[in-house]
Order: structure tokens, then sequence, then C-alpha cells
């Protein structure tokens, strides 16, 4: 399960593309994470197609899947994939449903110290504030040729045993996040492309009910 919660968080580029660049200076990287964090002040809903992209080492092809993804302030997402298989992921504050065919698993994310953190990873990746939170991560920001990239390395030990680093990709129009990226401590890796992103669509509370 908490690979599958690391799964839901991910996405990005290539590292060897981002190696050759050096970090922004404090200046100006201030400067972006503010023009990010008055972007996140006005989107209350987030409604996007996605494409989930994840490599493992003892797999000689990527394992590709797409579905749509949902968000609603303050703690609501609603990850559903369609191809190449159904699965139906909603967190709803404190709440986790899981939904594999016919089979339904619910959990409480306050009941575990460890789903707590990935919780917290997984709204402020999709937020873009998680690289405000320098109690639990160091970060750098580059500035590339169409996006802003945030680099993110985790403090908290048991955070570090399965992410290496967390990557954002910021789109330089609304400083929304079009790309995640998760790096894991054995090399693999989960990349997640948000498409047809639409902005503060209207979006109902039962889209995330748990119940």
């Amino acid at each position: 399960m908490i690979k599958l919660l690391f799964t839901i968080i991910i996405s990005g580029l290539m590292q060897a593309a981002i190696a050759q660049h050096n970090p922004m200076q404090k200046k100006d990287a201030d400067r972006v994470k503010q023009y990010i964090t008055e972007a996140t002040i006005k989107i209350t809903t987030i409604q996007s197609e996605f494409i989930q992209e994840k490599e493992l080492s003892v797999l000689s092809e990527k394992i590709i899947s797409k579905g749509i993804f949902y968000f609603k302030k303050e703690r609501q997402l609603r990850w559903e994939y369609l191809d190449p298989f159904k699965y139906l992921i909603i967190i709803n504050n404190d709440n986790l449903l899981v939904r594999d065919d016919n089979k339904e698993n619910r959990f409480n994310l306050q009941s575990n110290k460890v789903f707590r953190e990935i919780n917290k990873i997984i709204m402020g990746a999709v937020q873009g504030t998680l690289m405000n939170d320098v109690k639990n991560f160091k970060s750098s920001i580059y500035d590339e040729n169409s996006f802003y990239l945030c680099k993110l390395i985790p403090l908290n030990s048991k955070v570090k045993e399965s992410i290496s680093e967390i990557w954002l990709y910021f789109n330089k129009n609304d400083y929304t996040v079009d790309e995640l990226e998760l790096r894991e401590s054995s090399g693999d890796y989960t990349r997640i492309s948000f498409v047809s992103k639409q902005l503060n669509p209207p979006l109902s509370d039962e889209k995330f009910s748990v119940r």
C-alpha cells in the first residue's frame, strides 16, 4: 500500500538533462516560489487527464497507465485509472478509499505515521506547496526553457528509505504542476504527466465520497 501511495504522486523528465544545469540563486528561487504560492491561492479545484509511466528495473518495458485526476481544496483527491485497467483511489481529508474491480478497502491515514507523511506529500505535490516545506525537504529550483523544476530531497528518514528525490515541473504560464516525478532509492521511478488540465471547474463533493 505504501508503494501504491508513493506511485500516485510522481512524474517528470530525464535526470541527465537536468544535471547539466545549476540551481537558481536564492533571490530568484524565492521569487518563483512567490509566484507559485500566489497561483496556488487562486486554485480551488483541478480536473485533468493523466498519463502515468512507471519504470522498474525488474521489467524490460515501462508500465503505462491513463486516467482522470480530480482535486478539490483543501484535502480531497480522486485518481481514476481507466486504461489498461480500472482502479480508483480517493483521499478525503484523513480517509482513503481504494477500489479494485468490486473490492474496496478503506483506511484512516492518521492511524499510521508513514501514511500521514505520504498524504502530506500527495497534497503538497498536487498543490505545488511541497517546496515550501523546509522542515521535511531540501529544495532547489531550476529555470528550464519552458518550465521551472523544483527538486526536493526528503529529510525524513522513513521517507528516504523509499524516495530519493521528488521533482515538480511548474508551467511558466500559470505556475501549476504539469508533471510530477518520484525517484526511488532503488533507482526505479514513476512519472505522471497532466494533460488537458482544467483549473477551477465545478466538482461535486460526491466525487470524493469514501463511503
